[in-house]
């Protein structure tokens, strides 16, 4: 009888440290706890972060992942890479389920941890040049997202319809974002092929922002802004100067355009959260994170600020304006 009583107590024991397993990040884990964990994190807060945010949220919860389902923990860095890297590191320490980076500055802090929670990345330009992940159908580092390339030519072809004769560019941007780097060569390798000229300003903080555009104004016919986290936080400064000199800004986004630049091409910032929320429904139904391929957003819009043109006096055409997204 004791012999039966020993067994049956090993056996008991056996059972319940088979299930205090730690878990983990294999594709639908997640789904069986009681509410999925999510974090969301960003370097600055501008109007496109907050569109592409609210996207994925929005959509999250369309797809059935309520409040008592899930829950999200958003933090902003307010543009300091330091506290940025905190952010990160007390979500790896909070064990999220999974974690949604907004923008390659993000993306590049949380997956370069290697915490083995799944990455979600939204609006990332350049994911492999990045070293985000290194194939866009293969994604690896338990990452996989969407990217935003812009399409540079697209942008001074816009240029030359709505304000002809524009010769040199001002170009402001921030070396330590990879996105923003590689949008910036793309437009001088167009320029350079098709005899247009450029100043550039390097800004390493967005305080410095009005200051690089008031030190170009002066130099150039129209600034041209890629998709830079930093520069884009501080687009109002940038679209005062270029009113005052009566010149026209073509930003990266629609933010941007709303914010006081004259016009974009551009994806739709919500749309591009929605979609990469439908990635992250499928990594939560059992696909493999690897399994999900990364995807670049084709679909792009013609934003105009009518405003803006009023102010510098550029005449829009009637066939361009009724082919665009107009801001007042």
């Amino acid at each position: 009888m004791k012999k039966l009583s020993a067994i049956l107590l090993i056996f008991v024991l056996l059972s319940a440290f088979a299930g205090c397993g730690t878990g983990g990040n294999e594709a639908g884990d997640a789904s069986g706890s009681d509410v999925i964990r999510v974090g969301i994190i960003q370097l600055a807060d501008n109007g496109a972060f907050t569109d592409m945010r609210e996207g994925f949220i929005n959509r999250m919860r369309a797809l059935g992942y309520t409040e008592d389902k899930m829950e999200f923990d958003y933090k902003n860095a307010n543009g300091d890479t330091a506290t940025l890297n905190s952010i990160c590191q007390a979500m790896v320490n909070d064990r999220k389920d999974f974690i949604v980076s907004i923008a390659t500055p993000a993306s590049q802090a949380i997956v370069n941890m290697e915490s083995g929670i799944p990455v979600f990345f939204i609006s990332v330009s350049n994911p492999v040049g990045a070293g985000i992940i290194s194939d866009m159908s293969a994604p690896d580092k338990n990452a996989t997202g969407t990217s935003n390339a812009i399409p540079v030519s697209e942008m001074f072809k816009l240029s030359d319809l709505l304000t002809p004769g524009c010769k040199t560019y001002g170009l402001i941007y921030n070396t330590g974002e990879i996105n923003s780097v590689t949008t910036i060569e793309q437009a001088k390798e167009y320029m350079d092929a098709n005899g247009l000229k450029y100043e550039e300003a390097i800004v390493v903080s967005s305080s410095e922002v009005q200051q690089a555009a008031q030190a170009l104004a002066d130099k150039v016919d129209a600034f041209f802004i890629p998709n830079d986290s930093m520069v884009q936080s501080a687009m109002p400064q940038v679209a005062e100067v270029a009113k005052d000199r009566k010149i026209p800004v073509y930003g990266s986004s629609a933010v941007m355009v709303a914010s006081g630049a004259l016009a974009t091409i551009s994806i739709d910032d919500v749309t591009i959260g929605s979609m990469t929320a439908d990635m992250a429904d499928q990594f939560l139904k059992g696909t493999p994170i690897e399994k999900i391929p990364s995807v670049t957003v084709s679909e792009f819009k013609m934003v105009i600020n009518t405003t803006t043109a009023d102010t510098i006096g550029i005449k829009i055409p009637q066939d361009i304006l009724d082919n665009a997204l107009l801001i007042e």
